[in-house]
């Protein structure tokens, strides 16, 4: 009989004490029995270190705690990037320590992907979590929001990356996907740079090294659950107006990354050299973050009436990456 594979699943962690155990738990509870798990701590000051050493404790063979040197705060991709140096999964997959795993997931996920031998990565559906707080209100609020993307089928390298610029597809969250580590390994896993405010776009990032250099399948399967809380990293960023300066710190990064790399595929670089119209505004606006958000909305239209009114050639020709 053949072997199954391995899953390696990540839990990076930095003072989440409140949820933890409930992410390990949902890794402990897939149908799928056949993992590793990984609990890496990004330098935690709270009582997190000790919850992740307890589930250690009691399945050391498959249970692993890791640290930075130094228990240094590292932020999240360098964190992702030393589980995967650890990892000895055929697949890996992710979860933040505040989200949760249907308990299908592994199993589910590991067959696509083992049907589908030339696909790289997989990602579903995931319900954006307001009603874990089992507040009336709250569980109203709960909503997963339509992929916009081709399904159930590989989608070749990168016809997925001018969609996620776009915004005309959903970009996965981090929690929904499963990896063969042979692509972590070609691409070199996550970009550690995005660290600090720009973190808010290191899973983008992500996507846009997996979207260039393997096909992709998505899935209208929703096999996780991503908690909305006003702690989370997104909720902090966007709530301070820090959002359009981690995009723009994206946005700069891929434009050196497919230069680098030689990416010649027009679409994507009319999709990007177009959000990099967008993000740039002239040096007199006014700094506050609600002036350049209502400025980048403006431009945001303006791109949607040259796309209706232009005929396409031009349009291409406008927006085409420029002679080296």
């Amino acid at each position: 009989m053949d072997r199954l594979p391995l899953v390696s699943a990540i839990i990076i962690f930095f003072n989440a004490e409140r949820f933890l155990a409930e992410a390990i738990e949902s890794v402990l509870n897939q149908k799928y029995t056949h993992w590793e798990l990984l609990l890496v701590d990004d330098g935690s000051t709270d009582n997190s270190r000790s919850i992740a050493d307890r589930y250690a404790a009691v399945d050391s063979e498959r249970v692993r705690v890791l640290a930075h040197p130094g228990n240094e705060n590292r932020g999240m991709a360098a964190s992702r990037n030393l589980g995967i140096a650890q990892a000895s999964g055929d697949y890996v997959a992710f979860l933040d320590a505040d989200d949760v795993w249907l308990g299908s997931k592994l199993k589910e996920q590991v067959a696509i992907l083992q049907a589908h031998g030339q696909v790289g990565m997989l990602y579903g559906q995931t319900l954006y979590w307001y009603g874990w707080t089992q507040e009336p209100q709250d569980i109203r609020r709960d909503f997963i929001p339509a992929l916009r993307a081709p399904l159930c089928t590989p989608v070749e390298p990168p016809l997925l990356l001018p969609l996620f610029l776009r915004g005309e597809a959903a970009v996965p969250c981090t929690c929904s996907i499963l990896v063969r580590r042979s692509l972590l390994d070609h691409i070199g896993g996550f970009e550690a740079s995005f660290a600090r405010v720009n973190s808010l776009y290191e899973d983008q990032a992500f996507y846009a090294k997996v979207c260039l250099n393997a096909a992709v399948i998505a899935s209208d399967t929703c096999w996780d659950l991503y908690r909305q809380h006003p702690e989370a990293s997104t909720a902090v960023a966007r709530e301070s107006g820090q959002e359009a300066a981690a995009r723009a710190y994206f946005l700069c990064w891929l434009e050196a990354y497919m230069t680098q790399r030689g990416v010649e595929d027009a679409t994507a670089w009319m999709a990007l050299r177009r959000e990099l119209w967008r993000q740039r505004l002239p040096a007199w606006m006014p700094a506050h973050w609600r002036v350049q958000s209502g400025a980048r909305w403006i431009k945001k239209w303006l791109l949607r009436i040259e796309e209706r009114l232009l005929p396409a050639p031009i349009s291409a020709r406008l927006w085409r990456k420029p002679l080296s």
